[in-house]
Formats: C-alpha cells, structure tokens, sequence
C-alpha cells in the first residue's frame, strides 16, 4: 500500500534542476525511497526525485539554513 502526503507549508529542496518547492511525497512502504513531487523555480517544470536525489535547501520557519 502507498500513501500521498500533500506538504501544506512552503519546503524548499536542493535538486539536480535546482531549487523546487515540495508539493507533496509518495511513499511506497519500507522497501523504496519517497518519491518528492517538486515545482523548479527557474521553469515551473514539475518534476519526482527519489528521497536520495534531494536535499532539503532552507526552512524559514524554524530560521534554518542548511
């Protein structure tokens, strides 16, 4: 069985197209990554990453920046 979350807070996320903004993950149980759904800035493109392409890029809420 596999669960979508829809990420309601504004995460941004450091990729090989660059930064994106999550929109939502796709977790298909213990024997795979989350798949990260993300928006690119530069382009609009929407575009999945697995959990090992990606790198969380700044947190203004909790004043983190990674």
């Amino acid at each position: 069985m596999f669960m979508i979350h829809e990420v309601k807070q504004v995460m941004w996320i450091q990729t090989p197209h660059g930064i994106c903004q999550v929109l939502f993950l796709i977790d298909y149980g213990p024997h795979q990554n989350t798949i990260w759904v993300a928006a690119a800035i530069s382009d609009g493109m929407i575009r999945h990453y697995d959990s090992s392409q990606i790198k969380l890029d700044k947190n203004y809420t909790l004043s983190i920046n990674v």
